[in-house]
């Protein structure tokens, strides 16, 4: 993976200032590719930089813009190229695997978490686009958000004060890849290839998944709850696995015909 393949996605962001600062850490450390998703659900008009519930085309936006561009300072290419979405689901959509940070666990929150050291060496072995995903400045990832990540990461910091700002994290994580990848910075590889393996992306596997649980729906596998969680367990397994679309359209195939061969 080369730093090309890194995208960092920022979902529900509410502070333009934290906004324009993720910018300059991203170009500091040769990331460009910066998603804004869901910047509605806080009541932003404009995606990733408004006031909450200020009017578009106001004093209120162009100080938002201000605010900004005087943070990102050179790196305001950044934001000029970011890619806006309605949801994190579909600025996820194309990635081969999702790492949401958070310093939370739980049943519904990844059970396991990488540091942001430990993320950087396991991307360096990985192809395919990887997004690292931070929520919103006051509350991070919610529950929902993070069920759409495939792996959970973290900042080791000292538990009396665990907060950290936005824009901070985003440096951190950063500078952890700038060092794993920085090898490989300016390798931009062939073309893909009939045969080339290519990890299946973000909806590749949901369909993949899918179809597994409706072939076991029918075999009345799920008479009790928790198809759900099963169907977060196989798409998490699946990503972290990197299996290619051949390999997964083999695996669905394979449920598929003992479906078939027991009914």
């Amino acid at each position: 993976m080369t730093p090309d393949d890194i995208i960092i996605v920022l979902s529900r962001p509410s502070e333009p200032g934290n906004t324009g600062a993720v910018c300059r850490a991203m170009k500091n450390m040769g990331l460009s590719h910066l998603r804004i998703a869901a910047a509605t659900r806080s009541g932003i008009e404009l995606p990733g930089m408004g006031i909450p519930n200020a009017p578009p085309g106001n004093e209120a936006e162009a100080l938002s813009l201000e605010r900004l561009l005087a943070r990102a300072i050179h790196a305001a290419d950044i934001w000029d190229n970011a890619e806006h979405f309605d949801s994190l689901e579909e600025a996820l959509a194309d990635c081969s695997i999702a790492i949401g940070t958070s310093r939370r666990r739980g049943r519904h929150r990844k059970a396991n978490t990488l540091s942001a050291r430990e993320l950087a060496a396991f991307l360096k072995q990985k192809t395919g686009k990887a997004a690292i995903v931070f929520g919103n400045e006051r509350t991070g990832l919610d529950r929902e958000e993070m069920e759409l990540c495939n792996m959970a990461s973290h900042i080791p910091v000292s538990p009396d004060f665990p907060s950290i700002n936005l824009s901070h994290a985003v440096q951190i994580y950063a500078y952890e890849l700038y060092q794993a990848l920085a090898e490989n910075a300016s390798f931009t590889g062939p073309a893909p290839v009939p045969g080339q393996w290519v990890p299946m992306n973000a909806a590749e596997t949901e369909a993949l998944v899918k179809s597994i649980s409706a072939s076991l729906e029918t075999l009345g596998f799920y008479k009790y709850p928790g198809r759900e969680e099963q169907e977060r367990f196989l798409r998490d397994l699946i990503a972290r696995a990197g299996l290619s679309l051949k390999e997964g359209r083999y695996l669905g195939n394979i449920i598929a015909k003992a479906n078939h061969l027991i009914r």
